[in-house]
């Protein structure tokens, strides 16, 4: 069974960082990708940072360039979201996803694409 639990959220003051921790199992990541998303009141859930593991590489795509960094460790099956620079406007409830189809034949992190989710952490950011 897929499990992903998340942790690290909280509040934080505007321009500060954060790192999300996504603790994942029952699954290994090669031929998987692990994605970050989020969900503001009142809004679509919208992509923020997603990796793939094949072959024994690793690639990603990080929508919030230079303010948002994803990365993992397989070994511990732990994929990270650095939060730089943070702006109020990132205030949400982040998502981390697994699935098969992640970055396998799109550039870009679509919410359909990841079967397992787990169930979120608040972050918010005050001016």
């Amino acid at each position: 069974e897929v499990k992903l639990v998340e942790s690290g959220g909280g509040l934080v003051q505007a321009g500060g960082s954060l790192t999300l921790s996504c603790s994942a199992s029952g699954f290994t990541f090669d031929d998987y990708a692990i994605a970050w998303f989020r969900q503001a009141p009142g809004k679509e859930r919208e992509g923020v940072s997603c990796m793939r593991w094949s072959g024994g590489r690793s690639y990603s795509l990080d929508y919030m360039k230079g303010r948002f960094t994803i990365s993992g460790d397989n070994a511990k099956s732990t994929v990270y979201l650095q939060m730089k620079y943070v702006r109020p406007e990132d205030t949400a409830v982040y998502y981390c996803a697994a699935g098969q189809r992640g970055l396998e034949s799109n550039h870009a992190c679509y919410p359909w694409e990841y079967n397992d989710w787990g169930q979120g952490t608040q972050v918010t950011v005050s001016s």
